[in-house]
């Protein structure tokens, strides 16, 4: 799909093209539609990162609770997404040994305990190894620091995402690094004004999607 294609879907389409670039938040595609039309990639997902970032601290946190945890129940039970099931499944941790899933398992959960919210991390750019890896230091990070570094993470795996469902010559194009954070400062020190948010995500365990409270 190319970018004309992309600015030329009504609201339905575009939320059911984009409804799972952050994971099962389809309001946040809803909320980028309104900014078409789009020049290109990186301006499309800055809008999906905007978005991100104008969100409170609750509201963060709950975008990061949207996302399963990596070889959890819902690998286990078949409740992945397709997207995050592809991406578990590079990272080759749909696959796991029961030592390996039981040691992630754990980790996963003292994670959980510190932090509020599953550990988040862009598969499609991971190993086995570095998963684990990463998953044991960050768990020692200070909580505001590993906000920031979670949402990163989630802003790379929107990038890969749109990839995946943009043209092929979009491919090559390197992963932001803490980018949508840098401008979010950025917009602030110029007073630029950010897109209206929500105050909070609240996750329905039934539907695995999520409302806004306003």
């Amino acid at each position: 799909m190319d970018m004309k294609k992309v600015n030329s879907l009504d609201f339905t389409e575009f939320v059911s093209v984009f409804r799972n670039v952050v994971e099962r938040c389809p309001l946040v595609a809803a909320a980028v539609w309104s900014h078409r039309p789009f020049s290109g990639l990186e301006d499309l997902e800055n809008h999906f990162f905007a978005f991100i970032d104008a969100l409170p601290k609750s509201g963060q946190e709950g975008i990061l609770r949207c996302h399963p945890d990596l070889a959890g129940r819902d690998v286990l039970m078949g409740r992945l997404s397709e997207e995050s099931r592809r991406e578990q499944s590079h990272a080759g941790l749909t696959s796991l040994k029961t030592h390996d899933r039981l040691r992630l398992l754990h980790l996963n959960q003292e994670y959980r305990k510190r932090f509020g919210f599953p550990f988040v991390v862009a598969a499609l750019l991971s190993d086995r190894a570095t998963v684990f890896q990463e998953l044991a230091r960050r768990l020692h990070c200070q909580p505001e620091s590993e906000l920031r570094t979670a949402l990163d993470e989630v802003k790379k795996i929107i990038h890969l995402r749109l990839i995946d469902l943009l043209d092929s010559h979009y491919f090559g194009v390197e992963p932001p690094q803490g980018r949508g954070l840098e401008r979010r400062q950025d917009a602030s020190e110029r007073g630029d004004s950010a897109p209206q948010a929500s105050s909070d995500l609240e996750d329905d365990p039934h539907t695995h999607t999520k409302e806004v409270e306003n």
